[in-house]
């Protein structure tokens, strides 16, 4: 392990109001006392747990005083957390309470083994990076770890817009909408509207067209350093939404500019040292086995 791993204080996160999801922080909050380490436990989810008050602080303390941060849920709890823990470069890993479970490694039947192993060294680490959107002339600002997306702000109504990729005009599209997409975001919304798979690894966005309304309109992957700018034209008759990793959402008027760039700060992951990335798409999407 690294030398200056050094987990003294560990963070604990989790879905708010969520039995199973209390039981495991639970247990994990009892195991890390056991094992003489400084707990914290965000404190939205703590008041439900009846944890004393003086393991209880807020988000940004956990990421100002945690030497790593354990999430308990699902892969929306990872998005969360991961959004609002990226400026604090603090290694995050997940215990899975949720569905698919593509960010949160650990099953909770396992959750004292395996991170008892990552407690000592026992583990990968991997970088995952975040895109940002604004507004052109507006406050109105997000970040997604998965993706963004423009969509009707009502339904069965197609919009139209025009994409732009580093100043340079790509085309104008009249359909249901269009999804940025990270490498991590590839096996959620963007996968189900026919986008690739692409690889963690890889730096590079997918721009995925939502039903277009012409056959030639296809995915297409760009470098993620790309600028992306969408402008949602004038003779829409009414207004879009704005929506980053389907957690924040804001209006888009007609005549609007979204810029959309990779974020400056990335996500710190950990795994367990059996992680295997093919494996779990194997796993959580149903591929054939081995002949």
């Amino acid at each position: 392990m690294p030398s200056h791993l050094n987990f003294a204080t560990i963070g604990i996160m989790g879905k708010p109001k969520h039995h199973e999801v209390g039981e495991t922080i639970v247990t994990l909050f009892s195991f890390l006392q056991e094992e003489q380490y400084s707990v914290r436990v965000e404190e939205t989810v703590a008041n439900d747990l009846s944890v004393p008050h003086e393991f209880q602080c807020d988000w940004k303390t956990l990421g100002e005083e945690c030497d790593l941060i354990i999430v308990v849920g699902g892969d929306g709890s990872m998005l969360y957390a991961s959004r609002l823990m990226a400026q604090y470069n603090k290694p995050l890993l997940g215990v899975n309470r949720g569905y698919l479970g593509f960010l949160t490694d650990i099953q909770p039947q396992q959750v004292t083994e395996k991170v008892s192993e990552i407690l000592a060294g026992d583990y990968t680490e991997e970088r995952r990076f975040l895109l940002e959107a604004n507004i052109d002339g507006d406050d109105r600002y997000s970040d997604a770890l998965n993706d963004i997306v423009l969509y009707p702000g009502e339904i069965s109504r197609m919009i139209e817009f025009e994409v732009y990729i580093d100043d340079s005009f790509v085309y104008s599209a009249r359909g249901d909408g269009l999804i940025i997409s990270t490498p991590t975001g590839s096996t959620a919304y963007s996968l189900s509207a026919g986008g690739p798979i692409l690889s963690p690894s890889i730096n590079a966005i997918s721009l995925v067209p939502m039903f277009p309304h012409t056959l030639s309109s296809r995915p297409i992957a760009i470098d993620a350093d790309s600028k992306v700018e969408i402008v949602f034209s004038k003779s829409n008759p009414h207004e879009a939404r704005l929506s980053c990793d389907g957690q924040v959402r804001f209006p888009i008027q007609p005549g609007e500019k979204i810029c959309v760039r990779k974020r400056k700060e990335d996500l710190w992951l950990l795994h367990p040292k059996d992680y295997d990335y093919f494996r779990l798409l194997r796993t959580k999407l149903g591929w054939g086995s081995k002949l």
